[in-house]
């Protein structure tokens, strides 16, 4: 079981995609908060100031890359784990140039319990 009051931000548009991956990772005694799109997951972020955030990279009104690079301007260094079905390496790169404190995974490579154990090894122990 994962520390309590670690909070997680899940910035995804795929509402099913999004419900489960809540629902998982609060069994797993993370707080989670959500957004649906790039605007408010902007906004969530910096009001929540989660200890990791997970990211879809397509999203309406601002993507996951444009996202995560105002959060940087802005200043802020939680580690971004992108989940996206974008396997291209223009995509991986941009996404990986963001911060040296990202990780890129491929939603059709990987299952829902793959991404939680993925979390708690790559993250848990920094945040």
């Amino acid at each position: 079981m994962a520390e309590k009051n670690k909070k997680i931000v899940i910035v995804e548009d795929s509402k099913d995609y999004l419900l489960v991956i809540t629902e998982n990772l609060t069994k797993e005694g993370f707080s989670v908060v959500t957004a649906e799109d790039g605007e408010e997951g902007l906004k969530v972020i910096l009001e929540e100031k989660p200890d990791l955030i997970l990211s879809d990279i397509s999203m309406p009104k601002m993507d996951g890359i444009e996202m995560s690079k105002k959060l940087r301007e802005a200043g802020v260094k939680t580690a971004i784990m992108f989940l996206t079905n974008l396997n291209d390496l223009k995509h991986i790169s941009d996404a990986i140039e963001v911060s040296a404190n990202t990780d890129y995974v491929i939603k059709s490579d990987i299952t829902v319990e793959g991404i939680i154990e993925r979390v708690k090894e790559k993250f848990v122990a920094k945040i």
